[in-house]
């Protein structure tokens, strides 16, 4: 019995080996899997800052590109604006040079009858004289009168050609007027709106300016009637009549400033119109 013990003795010995080696496998396979989680916790925290670096950069970069796009707009704007502009501009161009090619047509047909009427009324005092010299003499005079008036033609369809029907655009133009025209002129300004002046016996009052169109709102006085002219273009003649004459008369703005314009009346010489123009605040 003792040689039984004796023969067990080494099994119970040996129990303990494996087991430590069991738990020392068991603590290599938990310190590995701790590696493993540790590193994929690292790479999961690596890729998380990389996409919240990206999302920040995506974020900038939209908000250059909405930025971008609100000036790209801005920039549209302003070009169709100043189309626009160009635009009005063109076709008030077009117009007042089509109002001026009427009106040198009318001055030519104008000059061409009165050449042809003095040269019927010298040719037919001319068939009235029996004397050689009298006919050579008044050939000669019939000659003269043809060269001066072809040189008054000249000069009024010259300033016709460039300014309109009988329009002067400055204080000079308007003493060249004076000179050849059988009217009387009379300059004015106003300088603000609501602004009032008697230019001749006319009153005059500034309504609405606009500078970009070069355009003007005015009231006129005739009669006790009140006349608004609405959106009137730079030397673009204003007619009416006053106290029952025939002959009209004549508005003309040839400046417009910033609530202010200047310009000047014309009248038939026998018209009663005052020769002094002054400022007055009411009618």
């Amino acid at each position: 019995m003792f040689e039984e013990q004796k023969g067990t003795t080494p099994m119970t010995e040996s129990a303990p080996r494996w087991m430590g080696l069991a738990i020392a496998g068991l603590a290599a396979v938990s310190v590995l899997g701790l590696g493993i989680g540790w590193n994929a916790t690292n790479h999961a925290r690596a890729a998380e800052d990389a996409l919240t670096a990206q999302t920040k950069t995506m974020q900038a970069d939209l908000q250059s590109l909405s930025q971008q796009l609100d000036m790209d707009q801005q920039a549209n704007r302003q070009l169709q604006a100043e189309l626009s502009d160009v635009t009005s501009k063109l076709n008030l161009a077009d117009g007042q040079i089509n109002t001026q090619r009427r009106q040198v047509k009318d001055v030519r047909t104008d000059y061409t009858k009165q050449i042809s009427d003095v040269k019927s009324s010298v040719e037919s005092e001319l068939a009235g004289k029996a004397n050689a010299d009298d006919v050579k003499t008044l050939g000669t005079d019939v000659n003269g009168v043809r060269t001066d008036l072809e040189s008054t033609k000249g000069n009024l369809q010259s300033l016709r050609t460039e300014h309109g029907e009988l329009i002067a655009r400055n204080h000079e133009e308007l003493e060249q007027l004076r000179r050849t025209s059988e009217r009387d002129y009379f300059e004015f300004t106003l300088s603000k709106k609501g602004d009032k002046q008697h230019v001749g016996d006319l009153l005059v009052e500034l309504r609405d300016t606009n500078m970009k169109k070069h355009q003007f709102t005015l009231a006129l006085y005739v009669d006790d009637m009140r006349l608004e002219k609405k959106n009137k273009s730079i030397n673009e003649p204003i007619y009416f009549f006053e106290g029952g004459s025939r002959t009209p008369l004549e508005l003309v703005v040839n400046q417009v400033g910033k609530n202010a314009i200047s310009g000047y009346l014309s009248a038939p010489k026998a018209a009663p119109v005052a020769t002094s123009a002054k400022t007055s605040s009411g009618m």
